[in-house]
């Protein structure tokens, strides 16, 4: 479903990507690990084509991201997200939020069906229908985080990028969003890409997991097989050790 061929992007002097090949099949789940500014994030945006790339190609079903021109809105249409911190928009009600890309663009729905449809997702993700005309402000962090992965199937996307999706959450509630987004994920038949530093949510979501450092993959392969690796760099991320090959500062 997504494809990557020596993918490099820097900004100025600092090569975040040195050469990324990766693929994500379809209906897959790959969990993305590694450090803090290792270019996880410069990654998904290379995808979605909100950064362009210094060298390497993208594919998505077979066909060359787009980053521009008149089939962009199509290209778009196909991912949903769900982002880091939640990003709701604080000045509209929940159902809105919901339904943000329902009631926008060429696919445009009538307002009145948009909001069953954000009623029906708020549902899925365990909100009961009075949660609709409240507004973000009036929510837990654990329910708002629901209304974001809410908002991230609303139009029944393939392909779904999750960011850090259980930062700030208590381990109780970041149990509750993992199982959510494996259930999603599972029922809609969607391709995942996740960015997490947790490794309780590597083991709940991901069928495959690939680390990246130094700017290229530097270990890929199922989630059975992440404990076992004698890579030494995925063995000191995994478990957290201060000694190891992977810097730290002291």
């Amino acid at each position: 479903m997504i494809r990557l061929r020596g993918v490099c992007k820097s900004f100025g002097r600092n090569r975040v990507l040195a050469g990324v090949d990766l693929s994500v099949e379809r209906g897959e789940s790959l969990v993305i690990i590694g450090g803090s500014g290792t270019g996880k994030s410069v990654l998904l945006k290379c995808i979605l084509g909100l950064v362009h790339p210094d060298a390497g190609t993208i594919t998505v079903a077979g066909q060359p991201a787009l980053t521009g021109g008149p089939g962009r809105e199509a290209f778009l249409d196909r991912f949903g997200m769900l982002f880091q911190g939640g990003a709701l928009f604080d000045s509209l009600p929940v159902w809105q939020n919901v339904a943000f890309r329902l009631l926008r663009g060429a696919r445009k729905r009538p307002r009145d069906e948009a909001r069953a449809l954000a009623i029906d997702k708020l549902r899925r993700v365990g909100l009961k229908p009075e949660v609709a005309d409240l507004f973000p402000a009036e929510l837990s962090g654990g329910m708002q985080k629901r209304v974001s992965l809410a908002r991230a199937i609303a139009a029944e996307p393939e392909i779904i990028f999750f960011d850090e999706p259980t930062t700030g959450l208590d381990p109780i509630m970041a149990g509750v969003i993992n199982d959510l987004i494996r259930e999603v994920v599972t029922e809609m038949g969607a391709t995942a890409m996740t960015i997490t530093h947790d490794m309780t949510s590597v083991r709940a979501i991901a069928d495959k997991v690939a680390m990246l450092h130094g700017g290229v993959i530097r270990w890929c392969g199922p989630i059975a097989e992440m404990d076992r690796t004698d890579d030494p760099y995925v063995a000191q991320f995994i478990h957290g050790r201060a000694e190891g090959p992977i810097a730290t500062v002291r």
